[in-house]
């Protein structure tokens, strides 16, 4: 006899009004929910996860597809884990380690039903390839996306970027470097045409070698302002940054080399996370938890069937002691 007979067999109710209550309808009485609630207890009863799910059509899980967990990470991740709970749902975060085969994982466990729908973080296979998956269940990304079907809250870091820009040139420095982050995301794109573009309205010099891309971490950050000061000739005055990280390293290595910041060289930041805060770093305030919590509602709002609640997020600049 299986669990659900028994418990109809002892509460005197039938298989369909035991199943009623553990899918918690709203068409059974209290006194009739009371009762085989129960029974349950005194059975010890554990309600079968994947059959609720089979009857539901939903497993109320959320995958995260991400190449790793770092510090740029966590505050997305934080938030829409907290945001997804809040409202009953569990987040699966799958982790690729940049091998495109372990990162389909999370793909053909939505199309087996294994999650309802899947939020990027990062991705490595290609866009395309991921979104013929989008017919098995809402893919949202925080990463910027060329393909439409796949629905983005990202922000375009030109107008961040931007901001920091124009900080430093008001500021009086015109040398300006930059520290930039992955060279094939969207992101970088956004803040190299930023560049190029004040460098066109200012009439700045522009040295390519002060520009480099795949500058991630505090350890990056001090061998490029190393590279870039010990160099023979005309050397930059302001260095705009990947992230905080990186501004920390081209800050901490910049005292250790006796270099006055920010009378000698001005540091900008990205992201004004608590690194920025502690250590005085100017940073662009990028909303990374509100953009989480916006992923979330886009994607409960393409399972529910209802419109999207969406916050109108923008960049800030945090002008700190670095310029």
């Amino acid at each position: 006899m299986s669990n659900l007979d028994q418990i109809a067999k002892l509460s005197g109710f039938s298989k369909a009004t035991v199943s009623r209550v553990l899918n918690h309808s709203p068409h059974v009485s209290q006194a009739t929910r009371d009762t085989i609630m129960k029974i349950m207890e005194e059975l010890d009863y554990v309600p079968n996860g994947n059959a609720i799910s089979l009857s539901k059509g939903q497993t109320e899980q959320i995958g995260m597809v991400t190449e790793g967990i770092n510090e740029v990470m966590l505050p997305f991740l934080n938030s829409f884990v907290e945001t997804a709970s809040q409202h009953g749902y569990q987040t699966i975060i799958y982790t690729s380690g940049g091998d495109p085969a372990k990162e389909l994982q999370a793909f053909e466990d939505m199309r087996r039903k294994r999650v309802d729908a899947l939020v990027i973080s990062t991705c490595v296979n290609d866009q395309a390839l991921l979104g013929t998956f989008c017919k098995y269940g809402p893919i949202v990304s925080w990463q910027r996306m060329e393909r439409p079907e796949i629905q983005s809250v990202a922000m375009n870091q030109y107008d961040g970027y931007m901001l920091g820009l124009e900080h430093v040139i008001k500021q009086g420095y015109t040398r300006i470097a930059n520290a930039f982050g992955r060279p094939t995301s969207m992101n970088t794109s956004g803040r190299i045409q930023a560049y190029q573009d004040i460098a066109r309205k200012y009439a700045l010099p522009v040295n390519p070698d002060w520009s480099p891309t795949g500058i991630y971490s505090i350890r990056q950050g001090e061998q490029l302002v190393r590279e870039l000061l010990l160099n023979p000739g005309e050397r930059p005055n302001a260095i705009l940054c990947a992230n905080d990280l990186v501004a920390a390293g081209v800050l901490n290595e910049a005292r250790r080399m006796g270099v006055k910041v920010p009378e000698e060289l001005a540091v900008v930041g990205f992201d004004n996370t608590e690194l920025a805060h502690t250590l005085g770093i100017t940073s662009i305030y990028n909303p990374i938890a509100a953009q989480a919590q916006n992923a979330f509602l886009l994607i409960l709002s393409r399972l529910k069937g209802t419109e999207p609640e969406q916050q109108e997020l923008e960049f800030q600049l945090v002008k700190r002691a670095t310029t």
